[in-house]
């Protein structure tokens, strides 16, 4: 209004419009609409009365702006007041306007119309404040590729972060809400365990824990995201339980319910790391903390109007909740299938659940120091952590009777089990593993579970008559006592053979002395 006033005045004084376009910026085109405006009413002549700002608003038709074409919905204006007052949202009005109306526009046409026509209501919101110590807000922001490409050495390899330079980085960030004083950690991912382990790390930084945690609907936390029901990971759950925090997802599709934490980690992004390069991952999280403390920490907030990590240190810390003593255990949770070897798959290793539960599927909790099998609420069984990928955790009661025999029964096992039965079984149990070159095992432990069936008495019987007679197989002992052969009076006195006594061969001439004949002229 000033503007046009001012322009009115000059114009009053006999300014040319070009002078006057040119010091206001406005078109020639424009100034003249003004002059001819106001030299209508009679507001150039000098001696006249000045306009009102009234009259300049309605004549010059203030803040409204001249179409310059006329909108290809404009024919269909009454049917689109209509469609929006019922609730009709705007793809689905685009739609019934083609398929009905024969409309030829396009979407972006008809959004611009409702816009103009139908402008929605400024929303508004509700600024949430916490008390000291009760809540804390959890977010990942992409940190780019913060690290230089390093100069090749003599072997051709990079140096240093080179190696690294390709890689993405991402940036943790824990804002204590009534503080804004955080906890910030570069790492290579958003695994389970890298999650629990920042959570860990901010706890140590803070010296205690919040009351209430809210977080992102990431996987490591939320499995299934819902405004009323939302599914939280079993690590995350139990690392609540352990550290005694509630957790509070964030609404789904809607970041400014975490705003604390959003704008934190922008001015991570935009303070720290813009235009910065690092030499490697340490550096990069050293140099983050040293940044939260000298810089971030002593900034007068634009919201609280005071330093953080002040607010902080006076207050807030005395507020947390103290520090769990005891470590957290659990790393991550899967859920696996049983395969038909009894062994589930989890982080490329392998361990063993009970065989009644092929084909079913469990649920695998992975910890620093222990991994539990459950099946719904039943904890089926418990392993030590494998240490390296391929690496296999196996108990034998997990095998069906009938198939861990073998495994149960190792060449050592058999050698008692004949020795507690008798002198002649181990002396035959002995000869059949010392054979070769056929493993002789499977028919040890048939021989062995023979006993089972005939008592101890009657095998070792069994197995001094196989002595006598030379012949120690599997077959011959089980002949002989099918036909009840083993009490039977031994045709030879003889004492029975060395069974450790094997037949060896060897050429009666070395090999040598064939070659250097032939060497010979």
């Amino acid at each position: 209004m000033n503007n046009l006033r001012d322009i009115v005045q000059r114009l009053r004084q006999g300014e040319g419009i070009r002078a006057i376009a040119r010091d206001t910026g406005l078109s020639r085109h424009t100034v003249r609409k003004y002059h001819e405006a106001a030299d209508k009413r009679g507001w150039l002549a000098g001696d006249g009365p000045a306009p009102e700002v009234g009259d300049l608003a309605a004549v010059l038709r203030l803040g409204e702006r001249t179409a310059h074409m006329r909108s290809s919905v404009e024919p269909f204006a009454e049917l689109v007041k209509a469609w929006r007052e019922a609730g009709v949202e705007r793809m689905a009005i685009f739609q019934r306007l083609r398929s009905e109306y024969g409309y030829t526009g396009s979407y972006s046409s008809l959004r611009r119309f409702v816009a103009s026509r139908h402008p929605s209501p400024p929303e508004a919101f509700c600024r949430v404040e916490t008390a000291p110590g009760e809540e804390a807000q959890v977010d990942f922001g992409s940190a780019g590729w913060p690290f230089a490409i390093a100069a090749p050495q003599a072997d051709g390899k990079p140096d240093g972060a080179g190696a690294d330079s390709h890689r993405r980085v991402w940036v943790f960030v824990m804002t204590l809400s009534w503080s804004r004083h955080q906890y910030i950690e570069f790492v290579w991912d958003q695994k389970i365990e890298t999650f629990l382990g920042c959570h860990e790390r901010a706890f140590l930084w803070f010296g205690g824990v919040p009351r209430r945690i809210v977080v992102d609907n990431l996987k490591a936390a939320v499995t299934k995201a819902s405004l009323h029901d939302p599914v939280l990971g079993e690590p995350y759950r139990r690392l609540a339980q352990h550290y005694g925090f509630l957790i509070s997802p964030n609404r789904p599709y809607t970041p400014r319910h975490k705003g604390k934490v959003e704008s934190g980690v922008h001015f991570v992004e935009r303070n720290f790391l813009a235009g910065q390069v690092f030499a490697g991952l340490d550096s990069l999280n050293e140099r983050g903390r040293r940044w939260v403390l000298e810089v971030a920490g002593v900034r007068r907030h634009g919201t609280t109007r005071q330093a953080p990590l002040e607010r902080f240190q006076a207050t807030e810390r005395a507020a947390l909740q103290p520090l769990c003593q005891d470590p957290f255990d659990l790393l991550a949770a899967y859920r696996a299938k049983v395969h038909h070897d009894c062994h589930v798959v989890v982080q490329e290793r392998y361990y063993s659940v009970p065989y009644r539960f092929v084909g079913q599927t469990v649920e695998v909790y992975v910890g620093r120091r222990l991994v539990e099998i459950f099946y719904n609420c039943e904890c089926l069984t418990t392993h030590l952590p494998a240490l390296e990928p391929g690496q296999r955790r196996t108990r034998p009661e997990h095998y069906p009777p009938g198939k861990r025999e073998y495994l149960d029964n190792p060449p050592e096992r058999c050698r008692e089990r004949a020795q507690a039965i008798g002198q002649a079984c181990a002396a035959v149990v002995q000869t059949l593993l010392s054979e070769r070159p056929c493993d002789r095992l499977r028919s040890v432990q048939g021989l062995l579970r023979l006993k089972e069936r005939v008592g101890a008495g009657r095998l070792e019987a069994a197995c001094q008559r196989a002595l006598v007679y030379g012949d120690m197989s599997y077959r011959r002992v089980k002949s002989i006592l099918d036909a009840k052969m083993e009490d039977a009076p031994l045709e030879s006195d003889d004492a029975p053979p060395d069974p450790c006594v094997a037949n060896t061969y060897r050429f009666a001439r070395p090999a040598l002395e064939f070659l250097a004949q032939e060497a010979r002229p």
